[in-house]
């Protein structure tokens, strides 16, 4: 039978994030392809930033902990299809949180309904939107993080929980069916978690790289979250079993 290159490498991001490394030789074994087409399959992969080469293999990046800078080029085109997907659920006159994600700022940037009103922590989606006199903008200020480039701490969350909204749109630095959405920072899973308590609906915007791990503070179990947009990644089905709506974007364009 058939394997398709996009099923090849998904199982590829599962061993990868399975196993924190994968070797060309095993690969080649566990999916039943020649050697070359492994090395072909980790350089693709690579160039779109979901992996990191090494001799005979390949190991997993961590881009929860990147710096801001850094973790917006991984996965570029990926983040860039998931935002456009998510984009489309937005309507006219809506009331949005974004969360302070690459992913999510991708998001900001291909908003194209107005008029709207944005709430964020995020410096890069404020700075994005203030001059669109369409966009009613209200940033959370509190404690700058210039790692993560966000707001947070108690002001922020004050501010967060005093507005609602339609929906509330995150990131994530690992998600895994049997736990939901999990992140390094506990005041960036508090952030989150406060977006999600005062929104209609929570949308989770997630490439390849963040799926199959668990981060150590709790963000939302798969209960709370009512979306999830993310590529194609293999096995997606435990997730809609858990009533989650997944949106699967092509990433290939």
């Amino acid at each position: 039978m058939r394997v398709f290159a996009s099923e090849r490498q998904a199982r590829v991001l599962q061993e990868l994030h399975r196993r924190g490394k994968v070797e060309v030789t095993g690969l080649s074994a566990l999916l039943g392809v020649s050697e070359d087409t492994v090395r072909r399959d980790l350089r693709t992969l690579a160039e779109a930033g979901h992996l990191q080469k090494t001799h005979g293999g390949a190991v997993a990046l961590d881009p929860a902990r990147m710096p801001f800078r850094t973790r917006a080029d991984v996965a570029g085109a990926a983040k860039t299809a998931i935002a456009t997907v998510a984009a489309r659920l937005v309507e006219p006159g809506q009331t949005l949180f974004l969360d302070a994600g690459s992913s999510v700022l991708a998001l900001a940037a291909a908003l194209e309904v107005r008029p709207l009103q944005v709430v964020t922590n995020s410096l890069d989606v404020a700075a994005l939107l203030e001059a669109d006199e369409q966009v009613t903008l209200v940033l959370a200020g509190g404690r700058w993080d210039p790692h993560s480039r966000f707001f947070a701490g108690p002001t922020a969350v004050a501010t967060l929980a005093a507005h609602r909204a339609d929906w509330a749109f995150l990131g994530a630095c690992a998600l895994h069916p049997g736990v939901g959405a999990t992140s390094v920072d506990p005041l960036d899973a508090a952030m989150k978690q406060t977006m999600a308590g005062a929104a209609l609906r929570t949308v989770v915007l997630a490439d390849a790289t963040k799926h199959g791990s668990v981060a150590p503070h709790a963000v939302l179990g798969t209960d709370a979250i009512d979306v999830l947009v993310t590529e194609e990644v293999g096995d997606l089905e435990p997730w809609r079993l858990r009533g989650v709506d997944v949106l699967v974007a092509d990433a290939a364009g």
